[in-house]
Formats: structure tokens, sequence, C-alpha cells
């Protein structure tokens, strides 16, 4: 008999990872909002503004970070072009926005200002719907997903991976970014979209709207770890991981790498286009810039610290990462770009499963050798057809003993 979906998203993740999200969901959904909302300024546990807004900012990049870590940590695809994405769904959520500002804009017209600037008559065809809250929506999730989906058929189809795959997803990126820097493409050119009023009538930077979003980017965190724990620990997640580690093995037994992978590709896509359309009405500005390949480039880093193929790594790097870099870009702009090179390096070189990793020898350090937990001799049961990650299972010499 088949197990329910229910039990089996249940049984994806142990006890203390439920716990864990409970409390974080109570912290974020009660904690941040009495803090910011019911506590007085002069209260020591009293939230401001901006940091509601840094703090919903870099839930956003959480998402982004576990997006990328699905297809890297879990599939071996590493993408140096999701930062396209990030900024196809603020874009995508961003004309709404701009849609709403309707004769509040400085020029008082129903066309946004960066139009009547540009001597714009009217409204290009396809800003058709963008006064839509739920197409807004909609086109924040599918305009990624589209991207991706035709780029990464053609490309896993190709047998295109490594770092081919790596740079033609950077080249990809710096492509649109050039297109979105020109006037006439219609979506503000370098200035981008700026200057938003409200969202469905409420206006975007009272408190409540504030903490909405905040909630609504932990609430799109949470759904996104549940989903990534369920997909890597069922066979669609084993499957994966054989294709990250022995490919043309997968080939050889019946299963086709293109359909896992252009899933896993277009779901991130997705993800990141969602966590676009929540961060730009928390930052109050979208731009070209988004694409640019650093940016990338730097999702990448915060997946490395945290932990590459660990959920909860991904996490932690981003947040690790976003907190420094708020800090040394107030104390020290200039230094920023060095400490990042050097925490990236210093990542490679001694921390190589990044921070869950070092937190993991720490903790098999204070308890008993773990080899010694291993019974001697653990029977592999694998029906026909399945696919098992071989790496993950400790090879026995002659006398049981693992080597």
């Amino acid at each position: 008999m088949r197990t329910p979906f229910t039990v089996r998203l249940l049984q994806s993740m142990p006890r203390t990872g439920w716990i864990a999200l409970a409390i974080f969901a109570a912290i974020t959904w009660i904690g941040v909002p009495v803090a910011h909302l019911v506590l007085p300024e002069s209260s020591p546990l009293h939230l401001s503004a901006y940091t509601v807004s840094l703090l919903g900012k870099i839930l956003c990049y959480m998402v982004v970070a576990v997006a990328m870590d699905l297809i890297w940590g879990y599939a071996g695809i590493l993408s140096l072009g999701h930062g396209l994405f990030f900024a196809l769904g603020g874009y995508a959520f961003g004309m709404y926005l701009m849609r709403q500002i309707g004769r509040d804009g400085s020029y008082g017209a129903d066309i946004p200002d960066f139009m009547v600037f540009l001597d714009w008559k009217e409204i290009p065809w396809y800003w058709a719907g963008s006064d839509s809250f739920i197409w807004a929506i909609f086109l924040a999730m599918a305009l990624p997903g589209v991207v991706a989906f035709i780029f990464g058929y053609f490309a896993f189809r190709s047998r295109i991976k490594g770092v081919y795959f790596s740079i033609i997803t950077q080249a990809l990126t710096y492509a649109a970014m050039l297109l979105f820097f020109r006037n006439e493409t219609g979506f503000g050119g370098n200035n981008g979209f700026t200057d938003f009023k409200r969202i469905l009538g409420y206006s975007i930077t009272s408190p409540e709207m504030r903490v909405t979003l905040f909630a609504l980017s932990a609430a799109l965190l949470i759904a996104c770890l549940i989903l990534g724990r369920y997909l890597v620990g069922s066979r669609f997640g084993r499957v994966l991981a054989a294709i990250r580690d022995a490919e043309s093995r997968v080939m050889f037994i019946g299963y086709n790498p293109l359909h896992y992978k252009l899933f896993i590709w277009t779901l991130s896509a997705v993800l990141c286009g969602l966590a676009g359309a929540l961060y730009v009405p928390q930052i109050g500005i979208i731009n070209p810039s988004e694409m640019s390949p650093a940016n990338s480039i730097e999702i990448a880093v915060w997946v490395a610290v945290g932990g590459r193929g660990t959920l909860i790594g991904a996490v932690l790097g981003a947040g690790i990462v976003n907190l420094a870099k708020s800090y040394f870009t107030v104390t020290a702009p200039e230094y920023w770009p060095f400490f990042l090179g050097f925490l990236f390096i210093a990542v490679t070189l001694y921390l190589p499963d990044g921070v869950v990793g070092l937190w993991r020898k720490l903790r098999s350090r204070k308890g008993p050798d773990s080899a010694a937990a291993v019974p001697a001799a653990l029977p592999v049961t694998q029906k026909p057809g399945a696919v098992t990650d071989t790496k993950l299972i400790p090879e026995t010499g002659a006398k049981g003993a693992t080597t």
C-alpha cells in the first residue's frame, strides 16, 4: 500500500528539524512583528524599519541559496547565472509596482515616469496585465521558469556540464544585463524601477506592509526547506545524487538524466523568481546590476561557505556572508571585496564542507569514534532498477571494518 503524501512529507525530516522550523516560524511570524509594531522605540528589543527590511532581504537571499544548493549540492550543476532568475522575478513584480504608482509619479501621467522621460506615448504590449497582482506573481514564477527550461533543455540535451555549463550561464546573465541596460527595452535602463508607492492599495512603506513582506519571505524560506528536504530524501533525490556522482552509470542502467536535471534546474529558477518578487518591494529598487555576473558568483560563495549538499548550510552561508557584507559596507566598504575573496579561498582550502562540515567534525571529536559506531557488516538491499549513491555506502574490507 502506497504511503500517503502527507505521511511521506512528515517522515522526510527528523523531529528536530520540524521543531527548529517551528521555532523559526514563531520568531519570524510573531517575535519580529511584535518587536517592530508593539514594542516602543525606547525598548532594547525594538526592531527598526531598517533592521526588518535588512532581515527580509537576507531571507530572500537564503531562498536563492537553497535554490542554488538544490542544483549544485545535490545535482552537481554549478550555475553562475542564478542572479538572472532572481532579477527576472524582481522585474516581473516591479512592473506591477510601477503600475500601482498611477498618477502619483513625478509627471502625474498614466504611464511610469521613466517612459514619460524617454518620450514613450503608451505602455508597451509586453506590459499588458502588469496592473494585476495575480498576473505579477504568476509572471515572477513563469518568466524565470520558461527561460530556465528553454536554456536547460538545449544545454542538458547537448550534455554540456562542468565548467563549460558554468561559463555559459555566466555569459547568459551578462547578456541579459546588457539588454536590460538599454533604454529602448522598456525596463527603465540603468535606473531600473524605483519610487514604489503601494501594493494592493496599501502603502509599501507602512510598518504593517513591511512586516507582512518579511513574514512572507520567512514563509517562502520555510516552504523551500520543506520541499527541498522532501525532494532530496525521495527516490528523485537519490537519482539526482547518482547523476552528480556518476552520470554515465545512471544512463547505463536506463535512466535519462535530462528529465531529472531539467526539472530541478527549472524548479530552482522558479524559487529564485519568487525570492526576487519579495526582494524588490522590501528594498525599493530593481535595476540591471542585479544581473551582474559578480552577484551570481556571490550566490555560489554563500552555498560554499555554509556547506553545499546541506540545505541548512545554504541558509547559514547566505546569512553569514550577507550579515558580514552589511557590516563591512558600512564600516569599511573598500575592504569588502577583499574579505569576500579571502573568505572563499579560506573555505575552499580549509573548510571544503563549509560551516556545517566544521560543526560535524567538532561534534564527532566530542563523541565516540564514528567508525566504531558502525556495525561490522550492514546488508545493503537494492531493488531492481534503483539507483544507489555508492559514495554514501561505506566499503568493507575482508574483516568487515570500513576502509
